[in-house]
């Protein structure tokens, strides 16, 4: 039983994760982030780099600083303190570290966009202020991430119905 418990304190030990990314601090080659998001253009190697710009836009850039993703940040924001923060809950959100004390100061957050996974918490259905249909889409395969054609979403039309 010692043993078993002293195993795991040093699984507990060894494990650490960064879970915040600022404009000065961005995730990199062995950093892991566990996501496929809406890419269609999957990122091929291991020199990627997810940053947040000053504008509270999340970049996915690869090895020679192509952009590959980014958010769509709606807000136009300006000297701030831009921090994306992963939560526990998966949550991955941008906000302004400096002035934000509620989830309404939220620039961008990945809640907003499910692709193949719903996660407790995650918006599903039709947004009726942006007309915005999130629905969930399956893996072209196994190897490949990108959307398919397979899409459970809600029909509004009528009487609310899933497919």
């Amino acid at each position: 039983m010692l043993f078993l418990s002293s195993l795991l304190f040093l699984l507990f030990t060894i494990s650490a994760a960064v879970d915040t990314i600022t404009t000065d601090k961005v995730i990199r080659d062995n950093d892991t982030l566990v996501s496929t998001g809406e890419i269609e253009t999957p990122l091929t190697d291991t020199t990627g780099v997810l940053r947040v710009n000053s504008m509270g836009v999340l970049l996915l850039l690869n090895g020679n600083n192509t952009l590959i993703w980014s958010s769509n940040s709606s807000l136009s924001v300006t000297n701030i303190n831009i921090v994306a923060k992963l939560l526990d809950s998966g949550n991955l959100f941008v906000h302004d570290n400096m002035n934000s004390s509620t989830d309404q100061d939220t620039i961008w957050q990945n809640f907003d966009y499910p692709t193949d996974t719903l996660l407790s918490g995650m918006k599903f259905g039709k947004d009726f202020i942006t007309m915005r249909n999130r629905c969930l889409t399956s893996w072209k395969s196994l190897d490949d991430p990108s959307p398919c054609l397979y899409v459970s979403y809600w029909d509004t039309n009528g009487y609310p119905q899933a497919f």
